[in-house]
């Protein structure tokens, strides 16, 4: 690891989803824009985000004189690789930090490729390029995860993906949130540039209230981007369940907006609860309503039938001292008990064992406490600006690198 202790890095890119778009990964570039921009040793961050429906990128308050915001790419758009390279390259910042997972630059297998190529191409040119990558091809179920409905495809996507991911590691370092993905990096592709830095809890959150709220009914929460691999059709059936059983103080909050892969779909599961009277929908959930979503809750569900990785949205449960249910799947609770998180498990699939994991933690208090405080601990074990002073360090060194190469 680089001993050096101050950055020569002063004017930093972040390419990276970013609110008020919905596309994936948008939070966590929130947070990191923000946090680098807090950064003492950071004199100006260029944020190159997405363009959207939504509006211009919304202006950090408390960091704006230090925020400059580039629109330069458009989910599935072909055309992405040519804008992101040029606005960077214009904008001349000392090293960019690419927030990326294997969607973020489109659904559409080509737009998605090409935009994968972005960080490679940077480093071809002389910009010191990092990469904070969130999942593996290796790990994402393609039929599951709705980018395709063929065996046949799945199999030539994922050695795409395999192929992608070589072009990835080009970058002068790809940077992972869980030790055993930077293990089977350099295991099964060989990488020499594959480091550790973890996820980091997005605020210094004062420790809140464990367990059930005073006020209301008990909620359930559900949060995400719904109707691939993450489905609430089996959520909505448990709470069914869970009423015939007598649980009748519940209610069920489904937070999120569709995936781009499904649209309509929560739509669909509206239409098919009707008849209760107990089921929220909320829509797209802004930033600054995160908070009180989790912390009115009783305990967070996970009904997805497959994973991709991490989930950010574990760790913002975990900020908040809440409970969880989870999927069963076997490398979803390695990773997530590695990080340190704990949840009560039901079979992927199942309305009736999700009901019962539900009715394990509503049935103890002194539990749901319980596991709300360990996963308040593995949230916030690292705050988000330690990480930033890992990658500041690692960026001065490439910088430092690229600079007694030229």
């Amino acid at each position: 690891m680089p001993n050096s202790t101050t950055t020569s890095v002063r004017r930093i890119g972040v390419l990276t989803a970013f609110p008020p778009g919905r596309n994936s990964l948008n939070e966590f570039g929130f947070h990191l824009v923000n946090h680098l921009a807090a950064n003492d040793d950071v004199d100006s961050v260029v944020v190159f985000a997405d363009d959207t429906d939504a509006g211009t990128p919304i202006t950090l308050e408390e960091n704006a004189g230090k925020v400059d915001n580039v629109v330069c790419w458009k989910f599935n758009a072909l055309t992405n690789p040519i804008r992101a390279v040029r606005a960077i390259r214009k904008a001349k910042v000392d090293a960019v930090l690419v927030n990326l997972q294997f969607a973020t630059f489109g659904d559409s297998k080509i737009a998605g490729g090409l935009g994968l190529l972005i960080p490679a191409i940077l480093k071809k040119v002389g910009v010191p390029t990092a990469v904070i990558l969130h999942n593996l091809v290796d790990n994402v179920d393609m039929q599951d995860a709705g980018f395709t409905d063929s065996k046949a495809m799945a199999w030539v996507m994922n050695k795409a993906g395999r192929a992608l991911t070589r072009v990835i590691l080009m970058s002068d370092y790809v940077a992972l949130t869980i030790p055993r993905y930077v293990e089977f990096l350099i295991e099964s592709y060989g990488a020499k540039n594959a480091l550790l830095a973890p996820h980091g809890s997005f605020e210094e959150i004062a420790e809140p209230s464990f367990g059930t709220p005073q006020d209301g009914p008990r909620r359930i929460l559900a949060f995400g981007k719904w109707g691939t691999y993450k489905t609430v059709d089996i959520l909505v059936e448990a709470v069914r369940d869970l009423g015939k059983r007598g649980y009748d103080d519940l209610e069920l909050v489904i937070a999120g907006t569709d995936s781009p892969n499904a649209a309509g779909y929560l739509q669909g599961v509206a239409d098919g609860c009707a008849d209760m009277n107990n089921v929220v929908f909320t829509g797209y959930v802004a930033e600054e309503d995160v908070e009180g979503l989790f912390s009115g809750s009783t305990v967070t569900a996970f009904p997805y039938t497959s994973t991709t990785g991490s989930s950010g949205v574990l760790h913002q449960a975990g900020s908040y001292g809440r409970s969880a249910v989870l999927p069963e799947i076997g490398d979803f609770v390695e990773v997530i008990e590695e990080e340190g998180f704990v949840g009560v498990y039901f079979e992927p699939g199942s309305a009736t064992g999700l009901a019962d994991a539900l009715a394990t933690l509503l049935d103890d208090e002194a539990l749901n406490i319980e596991h709300g405080k360990r996963n308040y601990l593995a949230a916030t074990g690292i705050p988000m600006s330690e990480v930033i002073d890992w990658h500041l360090i690692h960026l001065d060194a490439i910088v430092g690198d690229s600079d007694s190469r030229s």
